[in-house]
């Protein structure tokens, strides 16, 4: 009897952790490839992903700059409009939505990828491996933004004939 009890009790606790790990992956991070957009989202925020999505860069931005007024405390509207304008080649507008997403969420796996890979382009090395720093102690059990913002890093120093 007290061998079921232990077994049962080893059972609920692995559940448990399985379930906080799923919890944690799922919130905090955003991005464009792990969102998932809940019913307070805006429609402007809901278009504007949806336009970045479809690399629509331009139309991303009108909607989020909309959204950013509705929400300006959404740190994923900040980082996908970081993102867009990164992807449009505007790296000074790009950093400062970055840097206003991190502001309002400093553990934001999508922002704290995304502003390393801005980083990369316009390389500054150490500040993209500050971000990967960030990420390797937010991403506990590791995550997508973390490996991708590695290989990023290791692939920069290769192209560069670095290290």
């Amino acid at each position: 009897m007290f061998q079921k009890f232990i077994s049962l009790g080893l059972i609920v606790t692995i559940s448990l952790l399985f379930l906080s790990v799923d919890v944690l992956a799922a919130g905090g991070g955003g991005g464009d490839r792990d969102y998932n957009p809940g019913s307070k989202d805006s429609e402007n925020f809901k278009k504007g992903k949806v336009a970045v999505q479809s690399e629509q860069y331009e139309e991303a931005i009108g909607h989020l700059l909309k959204a950013s007024y509705e929400s300006p405390k959404n740190a994923d509207v900040f980082n996908l409009l970081g993102f867009s304008h990164r992807k449009l080649g505007n790296f000074d507008r790009s950093l400062n939505y970055y840097n206003k997403a991190l502001a309002i969420d400093p553990k934001h796996r999508g922002a704290n990828e995304y502003i390393g890979e801005l980083y990369l382009q316009t390389n500054k090395l150490e500040n993209a491996e500050k971000h990967l720093k960030i990420l390797d102690r937010v991403c506990w059990f590791g995550c997508e933004e973390y490996d991708k913002l590695k290989e990023a890093i290791a692939k920069y120093k290769a192209d560069n004939q670095l290290e």
